[in-house]
């Protein structure tokens, strides 16, 4: 299965590419770790602890819209070219994002500066975890730092707000897919945040993000991506939108939708945090 791993800096990398890669000056790496509150951990102390040599911290929660009462969302673009001007990334550079569970959160950001026009970026695949498992050098060192003007054009195509989303959902003409575990989809399960209600958008299909990964938290490949895509009846001729509870899971699905060549797709930023919130919205039940 590995043999068939094709490195693409614009998507996905494997820890071996990054290692062979950690010398190249034009290389930023970041550690996106974020985890639900109910993990009882801390990304940035664990940062501080121990990271991938010359990665800086990517904080998920501050580099958003803090204006939104909804959890990181994407921040104005004003905002992340000074947040990425100060970390030192810049125009030419080739980012490789990471997180600390294996594929969860570093797909998020990957999507962010999709999102922001910069395309010479990827996730590692298998994350910290794998990097560690392997016997890979950490350290606990800053990095240095130097500013880089950032050009952003930012790509409006690529998110949805509730309106879009709603109307697609009445429409039908997108394929939307949702990330959540099948007992959120299906109603079954009560929401992490409290005073959301149970369910799913109508006309979306489930695709659990982990449904998309290896157990050791690397991505399936393409032709079993494309499958399970299909097996949960998204109809991939159309429009993708992708939603979960709060954004980041969601951007993993977008990660493999890339990954399998589709590039019509989009991110519902709000997702489920926003949608479970509105009593006026109509909601689903049961398997889709």
């Amino acid at each position: 299965m590995a043999s068939k791993f094709q490195d693409d800096p614009k998507t996905l990398v494997s820890t071996q590419w990054l290692e062979d890669n950690l010398k190249d000056p034009d290389l930023r790496i970041l550690d996106a770790s974020w985890y639900l509150p109910t993990q009882n951990r801390d990304p940035k102390a664990e940062y501080d602890a121990e990271h991938i040599p010359g990665a800086r911290f990517f904080d998920i929660d501050e580099i958003s819209d803090l204006r939104s009462d909804l959890p990181h969302m994407v921040p104005p673009v004003e905002k992340f070219m000074s947040r990425m001007r100060a970390m030192g990334i810049g125009d030419g550079h080739q980012v490789v994002v990471y997180d600390g569970s294996g594929l969860f959160s570093a797909a998020r950001v990957w999507w962010l500066f999709r999102l922001m026009g910069q395309t010479k970026v990827a996730v590692l695949d298998g994350g910290l975890p794998k990097w560690k498992a392997e016997g890979r050098k950490t350290t606990d060192a800053e990095p240095i730092i130097r500013d880089r003007h950032m050009i952003v054009d930012r790509q409006n195509h690529m998110v949805k707000d509730v309106t879009q989303v709603a109307r697609a959902s009445k429409l039908d003409d997108h394929a939307i897919i949702d990330a959540r575990a099948p007992e959120r989809f299906r109603g079954e399960a009560p929401e992490p945040r409290e005073g959301l209600r149970s369910g799913h958008i109508p006309n979306a299909r489930n695709v659990f993000y982990k449904s998309l990964l290896n157990a050791d938290g690397t991505m399936k490949p393409v032709e079993e991506l494309r499958t399970i895509f299909e097996a949960a009846g998204v109809d991939l001729s159309k429009p993708a939108i992708t939603t979960c509870g709060s954004g980041v899971t969601a951007a993993v699905l977008s990660l493999a939708l890339e990954r399998i060549g589709k590039t019509d797709h989009s991110l519902y930023d709000g997702s489920w945090s926003e949608w479970g919130m509105y009593a006026d919205l109509p909601i689903a039940t049961g398997e889709a």
